[in-house]
């Protein structure tokens, strides 16, 4: 039996025309009949690094008794020059996330994947505390077990004050080792409630993985990296994924 939140990530290789650019990390997250593939913004668009692809696709499991069966699925990003994903924005500018609706219809009927719905998301009495510990669900530098199409996790742990906007800004902050290609990658809790520990997915999705953060004073030979990130709050999907 493979675990059900390896099944909610998805590899995303993000393509101009033919030539491959960037890996990406992203997940499922479904809402009423509706099914979405969530990133970072800025693995679909950045202008401050030029980063401008037109298509991106994701690897698909196809046949659930044999794991190292897949398929890749290709989703554009524009129609007739516009952007098709949806992104945000609150008072303090953009929001690094995006969401890209997935056409079912389109997919192989043998598709075995996982997604997160609004259950998945805090409710207004769930508590989350300072060193509450986390996984980060993703591809970093595209790493993966190749063979079974599998992505891998890194141990986390929050490292802000859960709730409170870290500068002003819509995310919190973790701490983990984390490298490029894991940006888009579902931040999770595991739920410690008795009677939903027994659900398909037991988790709870906190955050989208953005970014790891630096301190521009840094002194790059004496002083080692923060090892700390941002997460944006997850609860922006239930605006991204409105009808």
């Amino acid at each position: 039996m493979i675990e059900s939140i390896l099944l909610t990530a998805a590899r995303i290789s993000t393509f101009d025309g033919g030539q491959l650019l960037t890996n990406a990390s992203g997940f499922f997250f479904a809402r009423d009949e509706r099914l979405f593939l969530v990133t970072s913004r800025h693995v679909m668009h950045d202008a401050p690094s030029g980063h401008f692809p037109d298509r991106m696709e994701i690897e698909l499991h196809t046949d659930a008794e044999n794991l190292a069966s897949s398929t890749g699925f290709s989703m554009l990003l524009y129609r007739d020059g516009q952007s098709i994903w949806r992104q945000g924005v609150d008072e303090s500018g953009e929001i690094d996330v995006a969401a890209l609706e997935i056409d079912r219809t389109a997919l192989p009927d043998t598709t075995i994947y996982n997604a997160f719905t609004p259950d998945h998301l805090l409710g207004p009495f769930d508590q989350v505390e300072v060193g509450t510990s986390l996984l980060v669900v993703g591809f970093p530098l595209g790493f993966h077990d190749t063979l079974h199409h599998m992505p891998v996790v890194r141990q986390a742990a929050v490292a802000s004050s859960f709730g409170l906007r870290f500068k002003g800004e819509g995310y919190f902050l973790t701490d983990a080792r984390t490298h490029r290609g894991t940006s888009g990658a579902p931040v999770v809790m595991r739920i410690s409630d008795p009677l939903r520990s027994q659900e398909v997915l037991p988790w709870m999705l906190l955050g989208v993985h953005s970014a790891r953060l630096d301190v521009g004073t840094r002194d790059l030979v004496l002083d080692e990296a923060l090892g700390l990130n941002c997460a944006w709050y997850a609860d922006i999907l239930m605006t991204l994924t409105a009808t």
